[in-house]
């Protein structure tokens, strides 16, 4: 009987085919290498292995082709009356998930773990900030990240994925000390895993402790491929350290290499996202606006990305104000509110409240910026991303307190934050 890293049992009777599945599973959880390899590996060997099949369809979810990942999650499921009960179950689960019922996908998988708890491909999932809680437009969503995996902590034990994500529910919910604890013993087990790099940065964000981490990741991020699913968003941590740090001149050469539309094979949501954050928050920061970075992120949204989805909801009129072009800005509008209407955006209205207030920005309308962003701070939690990627409407509203001369309103809003010892790149703010 041939068993996965986890010890569950597999349906081929092919030994090669089960390396090229464990080797594909560990390339998708750790975000490095080609998973393809190990899945052509093992479909070569055993062309009815249904799991491989699965996991290509999550390797191709994550890359944003839904069409091929239904493809493949169908063939699977065509397979699935051979397989076993935990294996019909964990296709079932990429089933709903790839059919768009997020929901009954998590629904069912809170149920596998109770039956499965080693599941670790199954689970992953419904892990992370972009995971099926973490898009799940609750407000309550990173206690409920925790309620998942704290249960499972003695199932998985020193197993390096699980401590990758562990540590980063616990860093979300600002216990980073403890989260940095369990990833630099992930990172030990596994030092190339670029998810474990990614959560790593995070915890040395949320300390404050921007040199380490440019150091860090400018060590790390030279041998890690842009082909690969996390390069643009790890380069975007390193461009973020260095505005963090005052180093102006150093991001824009490694955006322009690593992250632009143009260079970057990373998903379309972190392309956009994460280009439309730090240009937005290099201007908070007073860096000059470059109208070219942000036509060739308004271009790439508009191919990509043409409909509100959840967190682009809050980023998509970014590009418009900066271009100071209030039609498809307005467009973007009429697209959220109609989004809104039909019930498809996880954060409801709040995503639509967030571009009013950038427009409100836009217009050096210092107080009506305030006037909507103080009241649904503990909402903007709800439109998904981590803390350091939501720290782009924080900043707004800091900037429009600086701008509007309450630049001690400011002060007490980042002092108040007692979990981060970190200073905020926002003009103004220290003067």
């Amino acid at each position: 009987m041939l068993q996965d890293r986890y010890g569950n049992r597999v349906s081929t009777e092919s030994n090669v085919a089960c390396d090229g599945y464990i080797e594909s599973v560990d390339s998708v959880l750790s975000a490095t290498d080609d998973p393809l390899i190990g899945i052509d590996k093992a479909l070569a060997a055993d062309p009815e292995f249904a799991l491989a099949h699965v996991t290509k369809g999550r390797h191709f979810m994550l890359l944003g082709k839904m069409k091929e990942a239904r493809e493949s999650i169908l063939h699977a499921a065509s397979l699935a009356p051979g397989a076993t009960a935990r294996e019909q179950s964990h296709i079932e689960i990429f089933n709903l998930l790839s059919s768009g019922l997020s929901s009954d996908a998590l629904t069912l998988t809170l149920s596998h773990m109770q039956d499965y708890p080693r599941d670790a491909f199954a689970l992953a999932p419904s892990t992370s900030v972009f995971g099926l809680i973490g898009f799940g437009g609750r407000e309550a969503r990173e206690p409920e990240q925790l309620d998942l995996l704290e249960p499972l902590v003695d199932a998985y034990g020193d197993d390096w994925w699980f401590l990758t994500v562990y540590a980063f529910a616990l860093i979300e919910m600002g216990q980073w000390q403890r989260g940095r604890e369990l990833i630099e013993r992930a990172l030990e087990q596994k030092p190339r895993s670029a998810h474990t790099a990614h959560i790593y940065a995070h915890a040395l964000y949320e300390a404050g402790e921007d040199k380490p981490l440019a150091d860090y990741l400018e060590a790390w991020l030279p041998d890690y491929p842009n082909t690969n699913l996390l390069s643009c968003h790890a380069w975007w941590h390193l461009c973020l350290a260095r505005l963090m740090l005052g180093e102006h001149d150093a991001i824009w050469s490694m955006y322009d290499a690593h992250c632009a539309p143009s260079v970057s094979d990373g998903p379309a949501i972190n392309v956009f996202t994460d280009g439309a954050s730090l240009l937005w928050r290099s201007e908070l920061a007073g860096i000059e606006r470059s109208s070219e970075r942000w036509q060739a992120l308004q271009d790439y949204r508009e191919k990509m990305l043409p409909n509100p989805m959840v967190f682009v909801d809050a980023h998509g009129g970014l590009p418009a104000l900066a271009l100071g072009d209030p039609e498809r800005f307005s467009d973007w509008l009429e697209a959220l509110s109609k989004a809104d209407e039909k019930g498809r955006l996880p954060a409801g209205k709040i995503p639509g409240e967030i571009n009013h207030a950038f427009a409100a920005y836009a217009a050096e309308d210092w107080s009506k910026t305030i006037s909507i962003l103080d009241p649904i701070q503990d909402q903007v939690i709800r439109i998904g991303g981590s803390r350091a990627q939501r720290d782009f409407v924080l900043n707004t509203l800091l900037s429009a307190y600086v701008k509007d001369g309450r630049a001690e309103t400011a002060r007490a809003l980042v002092s108040a934050q007692t979990d981060r010892p970190r200073a905020v790149p926002v003009a103004g703010l220290y003067a």
